[in-house]
């Protein structure tokens, strides 16, 4: 059932950010595979990227009060589609989401914005690619991890596997709802299909290697993908935090905005 209204909630903000023309601030790169990426950039100073999560586009941080406020306070605030996700290509092979494909991309971004450093935030399935870009990319100065705890860090992990099963090949009664009114909605099944049959994990022993300055930010209500002070646990120096909400709820809040731009400003 927690599944199910999960999907109600993102649902309707997916569909939104698939509406409308262009926007004047968005582009599109060509990812190394030849897969097209839309993004786009708003306002000047310290470049911040904002990784979405699952069945979201980059379009949805622009419905919290975080994206705002990052950009009133004076920073280059950079989303982006994920491939599979909005705007961007869909692939329809697993190959094209395997070897941190989307991690690549994000730092595929960067290069072609020339940015020497930049700062990265990622919510719920975002944060699993955003310690994915804490491995790989060294321009890297702060991180947010919204919205996780510790079991992306197993590379079996059941929640994964299940939604895999069921995107593929509605095998999952608990979950039959949800693939159901994204077929009725248009989504684009095997695509959410294979980033889920390829989402990266993060190991312990990887964690242990960061060292920079790292929040994770959890709602007090948020138990979606374990527990986020046992993940900051694991990463050195990483500090916890929590804001009112639960999962769907925590990251468009005020509190969130808020911790997450003094983090950035410390």
């Amino acid at each position: 059932m927690k599944y199910l209204l999960l999907f109600i909630f993102l649902l309707p903000l997916y569909l939104l950010a698939q509406q409308g023309n262009l926007a004047s601030n968005g582009n599109y790169f060509t990812a190394s595979d030849g897969t097209h990426i839309y993004y786009e950039v708003q306002g000047s100073g310290a470049p911040v990227i904002l990784v979405h999560g699952f069945m979201n586009t980059g379009n949805n941080w622009k419905h919290t009060l975080l994206y705002d406020t990052l950009v009133k306070t004076g920073y280059k605030v950079i989303i982006l589609d994920l491939r599979g996700n909005g705007r961007s290509d869909k692939p329809h092979t697993a190959e094209a989401y395997a070897n941190d494909a989307e991690a690549k991309d994000v730092m595929q971004l960067a290069t072609l914005l020339q940015l020497p450093t930049y700062d990265v935030i990622g919510y719920s399935r975002g944060s699993i690619i955003t310690a994915r870009l804490l491995v790989l990319d060294k321009r890297i100065t702060k991180a947010v991890i919204g919205g996780m705890g510790e079991q992306f860090t197993n590379p079996q992990w059941p929640r994964r596997i299940q939604f895999y099963h069921a995107l593929a090949a509605d095998t999952v009664a608990a979950l039959h709802d949800m693939v159901n009114n994204a077929k009725k909605n248009g989504l684009d099944i095997q695509a959410l299909a294979f980033q889920q049959k390829e989402q990266p994990s993060t190991s312990a022993a990887e964690l242990q290697q960061i060292h920079i300055p790292v929040a994770v930010i959890c709602g007090d209500k948020d138990s979606a993908n374990g527990n986020g002070a046992t993940l900051a646990a694991m990463i050195p120096g990483a500090t916890f935090m929590t804001v009112p909400g639960e999962h769907n709820t925590a990251w468009s809040t005020k509190a969130f905005a808020e911790k997450v731009t003094r983090f950035l400003k410390e």
